[in-house]
């Protein structure tokens, strides 16, 4: 039996897979990742890298990260606790939906985990206090190949569903895109 359902968004590559839980009266066990069965969507690159991320105030926004190759990386994002507005941006050169972005709500009660291909920028919006995030990454963390994009970017237009409280100084100082960025290359 499938443990996952895959579903389109309208960026291409990009996938929400909904994970089917087993359940019973003790409770439930849902399958956070398995190769075999995710295959197809990320058929190159194993596992790297595993991270928890905590934020504890609503309102807190943090993004949009991405690293260049060869640090280029696959993300599946997952709220454990919480909930939060998920952002992804295509920024791959020549994709069809180059410079558009995605919006998910993600919560501890939906069963979903996003799938960030290789050439996006990522960032969330906690909508709760207490969210926690798992990421699983294709790559390593190198900060010689991370970049970031100002939430404020025009080029972008991105709406929060309110103004955020809670912002890093280095996110706040991320440079906005230019209108000569031709994008990125996987």
């Amino acid at each position: 039996m499938k443990k996952f359902k895959i579903k389109n968004t309208k960026l291409k590559d990009a996938k929400i897979i909904v994970r089917v839980e087993n359940q019973d009266k003790r409770g439930y066990l849902s399958r956070l990742f398995c190769f075999d069965e995710l295959s197809k969507l990320n058929k190159n690159n194993k596992l790297k890298q595993i991270n928890l991320s905590y934020t504890s105030k609503k309102k807190t926004f943090r993004g949009f990260h991405y690293q260049l190759n060869p640090y280029s990386e696959v993300k599946y994002v997952t709220c454990l606790q919480g909930k939060i507005f998920d952002i992804i941006i295509d920024l791959r050169k020549k994709s069809p939906t180059f410079l558009k972005a995605h919006c998910e709500i993600l919560s501890e009660k939906d069963n979903k985990t996003l799938f960030v291909p290789k050439g996006f920028a990522h960032g969330f919006f906690s909508l709760v206090d207490n969210c926690k995030i798992l990421y699983f990454h294709t790559e390593r963390y190198n900060s010689k190949f991370e970049r970031g994009i100002n939430l404020n970017d025009p080029l972008l237009k991105i709406n929060l569903p309110h103004p955020p409280s809670h912002i890093s100084k280095r996110d706040q100082n991320f440079e906005f895109l230019t209108n000569n960025f031709k994008g990125i290359k996987v």
